[in-house]
Order: C-alpha cells, then structure tokens, then sequence
C-alpha cells in the first residue's frame, strides 16, 4: 500500500494550498501573514503526523514536568508528542499490510480442465485440482498450470502446411532401398502432468522425434508400394503403437491418441518418373486382368466343346459298335437260315432289299410287255395332288359344317376316282425266282 494513501487514511493533508501550511501551533505567530507565504515547518508535520498516529494507536501523551509548562512558552514543549513510538507504530503497519500482500501472492486459481503442480523450493510437492488455491508464496513454494484435457499436436515432415515441407524429418528410407517422403502428424494428450512438466526438458521436441524414430523403423521394414498404397493404415497404426512404447519407457507422461499421414509420395526429384512406372504398372495390370478376363471366358468354352465333342465320338463309337455287332448277330441268323432253305432265303433277301430301295424312290419303271418299252408314272405327283384336292375338299367341308352350326368332319377320305390302279405284268426272264429255283432244284 503506498504511503499517501495510508496517510490519507490517517487523515494527514499535505496541500501547498492550505492556509496553515508551514505554520506551527501559535495562531498569533502567524496572523497577518498570506497565505503561502514562508517555508512550510516540517518539524510541525512530523508532530501532526505522529500525533495521528498517536490517536490512531490509541497511545498517550506521557506526563512531563518540564519547567517550561509553567514559563508559559509558545512553543508547546509539554505537548509534544513521543517521535520514536510513531515510528515504530508507522512501521508495524506497513510491515502487516507487506505481511497480508505477501500472504495473498500465495493464492492462485486453476481452471476447468487443468491441473496444479506445486513446488516447495523446487521440488514438486503436491497437485492440485480445478479451482481456488493456496500455497506458501515465494520463496517457499511456487506453482504452474498444465492443461490436461487439451489435445495436443506436433507435425514432422511439415510445418502448418504440407507444402511447407521439412526434409530431413519426412525422408526416409524403405526396405527396398528407396526414399519415400512421408508427412504425418500426432495428436496427443497427458495423463501424467508432474511427468511431463518433470521428465521432459523440451516437452513437444520429445514427442516430435520420438515420431519420427518410431516412423522411421516401421518404413524401413517394409517396401515401398507397400508404404506408398495398401499398407498406410497399417503404418499408421504401428507406428503409433511404437512411440507409446518408446514414451512410456521414457515416462514423459504421454498418451498418443493418433498417428495420420498427411501426405505420402516419392521425393520431388523422381516423381515424374515415378508417375510413369506407376502408370505402366497399371498398364500391365490392367492387360494382365483383360488376358485372365478373356482365358477365363475361352478356356470353359474349349473345355466344353471338347467335352461334348468326346462324347459324341463316345457315343458314335457305341453306335457303330452295335450295329455292327447287329448286323453281324443279323448275318448269322439269315446263315443259319440259308443253309436251311438257300432258294427262299435267296428271294427273301431279294425281296427286302427291293423294298427298302423302291420305299426311298419316287419313281417307278415298269417293263410292259410290247417292245420293252417303258412307262413312267409321276406317282411323288398324283401323291401330291391326291394330298392337295383332300385338304381342300376338308377344309370346304369344315366352313359348311360351321355355316350350318354343326361340328366339323375330322376325317377325310381320298376320292376314289383320283387313286389310279395300274396292273403291272412283269415277263419271266431268266433272272426270276423261278428259274432261280430251278437252277437250285438242279
């Protein structure tokens, strides 16, 4: 507290302005003078101001017989107030409110979702929680704030801005002996505030190299294609369960929360070259899916094909098989027949073989017995015809029956007059079954 207002408080005025100032007790030593005029008696406002402090304190004036009390002087020796009691009394005041104000610099407030680690001549002592606090001022104890449930982050590879690359942190080097630049980034709170206010000199340093260790071993264990496409999830994941082995082990009082690569791609310098390999690749892939698409079409079309094709080779092979194997059963049976009866097992095979010869012909030639001159007969024709003049004769018949409200014949008849009879006279020559008999009968 400053000095003027506590001598404010005491009710002291120290103004140019007032008419009294540098005037001692003595109203006549001081009439007829102006107002400002002299120097102000500073052996006064010493007085005036311990006499406050007297009437403050609640201290009295002690008894003094001084032989001047009775010269009857102006200068009010018997009045004078005790100078050392109101100094001691000016400093035991200022020392209690220096008290207080020290007292009070130990208090302090911790917000929601913070955490208050207390140290008492360095060395941490206690935590505290959200809220009003206390603790010894300086130098005693002292105090700091951590927030605990705010999600922290660090980048590697970058800063802000993925374009706003950091080389020597996002290369590296794969399995197969290739530079991958890689940018990611790691989100992370605290479980352990004393840990990582105690344990860590540069607290968000340890965490960005740590990542970028942990990163770095992942990558080198696996190829390139593998980092670049199918595997970003699983790096990803690894790499975060590397760097919370690593900081446990260290006790920096760190929980990871998450790894997420932000960018991962060859280094600048090759990725034009880069893009074409990936290209022909996806050619490549591409003609080898089209080839497979088209062997998966063609070769169950061939396989069927020849498939059905042995079949029917089987099942001609059968086919052949058995009638030979008929006909020879067949020939064996007319053998025995004829060795029976050669003349009629002679005409009976004639006879056969004549009718399935003339069932197939259309046309018949027929030896007449002037000149040997032959008749043909259109008989395929008169067929036709017959066939022709019957379905039109049925059909007349049908629409008669339905304009007479009766049901339709169903059955024709071939007119009788349209089926020509032929008397054919076959003349005996030396190749009939007669003279066949008769040479056998010989």
């Amino acid at each position: 507290m400053r000095v003027s207002s506590l001598m404010k408080r005491l009710g002291l005025k120290l103004s140019l302005n007032d008419p009294r100032w540098g005037k001692d007790n003595k109203p006549q030593a001081n009439e007829g003078k102006k107002p400002g005029e002299g120097p102000p008696d500073m052996e006064q406002l010493w007085r005036d101001f311990n006499q406050k402090l007297n009437n403050l304190f609640g201290q009295k004036r002690p008894p003094n017989n001084n032989n001047n009390d009775n010269n009857g002087s102006g200068d009010g020796g018997g009045n004078r107030p005790d100078i050392a009691g109101g100094i001691r009394a000016t400093a035991g005041a200022i020392g209690a409110v220096v008290a207080l104000i020290w007292l009070a610099s130990g208090s302090f407030i911790v917000q929601e979702g913070q955490t208050g680690v207390v140290y008492t001549f360095g060395k941490v002592s206690h935590t505290t929680g959200s809220g009003f606090n206390w603790r010894w001022p300086y130098p005693f104890q002292s105090d700091e704030t951590v927030k605990v449930s705010q999600m922290r982050m660090v980048e590697i590879g970058y800063r802000g801005n993925i374009k706003n690359k950091q080389a020597r942190e996002s290369l590296m080097l794969t399995d197969d002996e290739n530079i991958i630049d890689i940018q990611f980034a790691v989100q992370f709170k605290l479980k352990d505030p004393v840990a990582w206010l105690m344990n860590n000199r540069d607290e968000e340093d340890t965490v960005r190299q740590v990542a970028e260790t942990s990163i770095r071993e992942i990558v080198g264990k696996n190829k390139m294609d593998f980092v670049l496409y199918e595997g970003r999830d699983k790096v990803a994941f690894e790499t975060q369960q590397l760097m919370q082995q690593i900081l446990d082990r260290y006790a920096s009082g760190v929980l990871v929360s998450s790894v997420t690569l932000q960018a991962v791609q060859p280094p600048e310098q090759v990725q034009i070259a880069f893009d074409d390999a990936v290209k022909a690749g996806q050619d490549r892939e591409r003609q080898k899916n089209e080839g497979q698409a088209y062997a998966n079409q063609v070769i169950p079309t061939a396989r069927g094909a020849a498939s059905r094709l042995l079949q029917e080779a089987e099942g001609y092979r059968s086919m052949v098989v058995e009638n030979a194997t008929g006909n020879a059963s067949r020939f064996k049976q007319v053998l025995v027949e004829y060795q029976k009866a050669p003349g009629v097992t002679r005409d009976r095979m004639y006879l056969d073989t004549m009718q399935q010869i003339f069932s197939s012909a259309s046309k018949v030639m027929v030896d007449a017995k002037s000149g040997s001159n032959l008749l043909y007969l259109p008989l395929d024709k008169l067929i036709a015809q017959a066939a022709a003049t019957d379905a039109q004769a049925t059909a007349a018949r049908a629409a008669a029956a339905q304009a007479a409200g009766g049901s339709p014949a169903t059955n024709a008849t071939l007119p009788s007059d349209l089926i020509p009879s032929v008397e054919v006279n076959r003349l005996r020559d030396p190749r009939t079954r007669e003279s066949l008999r008769d040479r056998e009968s010989r």
